[in-house]
């Protein structure tokens, strides 16, 4: 085994200039992560830059197997964690060989949003707080949890210290570090309610960057579980009862929110989501009924409200920004398994470029 990882451990740069390319795209679920790897001649910085690359579609749940390939558009470029030195991990999009995205290519319809005059001239800015639960492997059940049985209730383990209450953390610390290497602007973790949950934060990022810094960060924290031998899971309610599900709130604001007056562009764009609230829970992740419920820090997901420092709101205002008069506001509907190209080109479609 030592062998084995001296040689995962190689620096390509003492012998060769060649690097090596993760290219990630996500697959036909819409929330799992697939990659492969290639070589390059040297190191590269512009995802322009990148070339092409295409897979079976048909085994990914997105092409028919009569004409199975896609087409990997490079989008993003991140420094790799797993093989460092020059080697980079690429966030691609996908097409069909015409040019034109797939269905499940939700970046493409984002970046138009993104790109939009109205929408660029406010410079969105987000934070995204993503909660997962860690799950023993064989059972699925969640680690530091006895085996079909339950800890204590819920009090002790949300930012909790300690082996009886915080179950996971060289991964959560692993992975903390593995994406501020990576280039990803990862602003914080923290042990969640339940036990074996955790939540990292990516932000403040502007537009499309949002969903590429999540994906990728969502990426990197399945390759660790993955090297833990543990179950990484974004179900938004993983266990029934009285136990908190999962969301990824999305922090939101423009620069006229920021700027001030802002607070009065805050209750007016809190006004529009309000309108628009059955179409944004139908597109804020898969299960989100049954977490979603009033209890556990949630409004139900049939009523819509917003409150200042409230987390049994749909919308939370905090109190900086009501003092402030300026700031951002949080949207706290969105599930765990969302998918941060929709939410964040939504919020922004809904606040900026509709008309109610």
């Amino acid at each position: 085994m030592s062998l084995l990882s001296d040689l995962l451990s190689l620096n390509l740069s003492d012998s060769t200039e060649k690097v090596i390319a993760e290219y990630i795209w996500i697959g036909g679920s819409g929330l799992d992560i697939r990659s492969k790897a290639r070589t390059l001649p040297g190191p590269v910085s512009d995802p322009a830059k990148l070339p092409k690359w295409n897979y079976d579609g048909s085994s990914t749940g997105q092409a028919p197997g009569e004409d199975s390939e896609v087409i990997l558009y490079p989008q993003a470029i991140f420094r790799d964690p797993f093989r460092r030195s020059n080697n980079i991990l690429v966030l691609c999009d996908a097409y069909t060989p015409a040019g034109e995205p797939i269905p499940t290519n939700k970046r493409h319809n984002a970046a138009k949003i993104f790109s939009h005059p109205d929408v660029a001239a406010e410079e969105t800015w987000y934070g995204i707080e993503q909660e997962y639960t860690l799950l023993q492997k064989d059972i699925q059940w969640p680690i530091g949890w006895p085996i079909g049985g339950y800890p204590g209730p819920q009090g002790p383990y949300y930012c909790g210290v300690g082996a009886d209450k915080a179950h996971g953390r060289d991964i959560v610390d692993s992975h903390y570090k593995a994406c501020l290497y990576a280039g990803i602007n990862i602003s914080g973790i923290n042990g969640e309610v339940m036990p074996g949950q955790w939540e990292f934060q990516v932000g403040p990022a502007v537009g499309i960057s949002a969903g590429d810094e999540l994906w990728v960060a969502r990426y990197i924290l399945e390759r660790i579980t993955e090297i833990a031998g543990v179950v990484l899971s974004f179900d938004p309610k993983p266990i029934q009862g009285d136990w908190n599900g999962a969301g990824a709130h999305a922090n939101y604001s423009t620069k006229s929110m920021r700027n001030d007056g802002g607070y009065e562009v805050i209750k007016k764009a809190i006004e529009k989501l309000g309108l628009r609230h059955k179409e944004h829970i139908a597109a804020y992740g898969e299960g989100n009924e049954r977490r979603l419920t009033g209890r556990h820090e949630t409004a139900d997901i049939n009523n819509f409200l917003w409150g200042v420092a409230n987390r049994g709101a749909s919308i939370r205002v905090g109190r900086d920004t009501e003092k402030a008069g300026k700031g951002y506001f949080e949207d706290r509907r969105p599930a765990s398994n969302m998918d941060p190209y929709v939410v964040t080109s939504m919020i922004a479609e809904t606040t900026i470029l509709w008309k109610p």
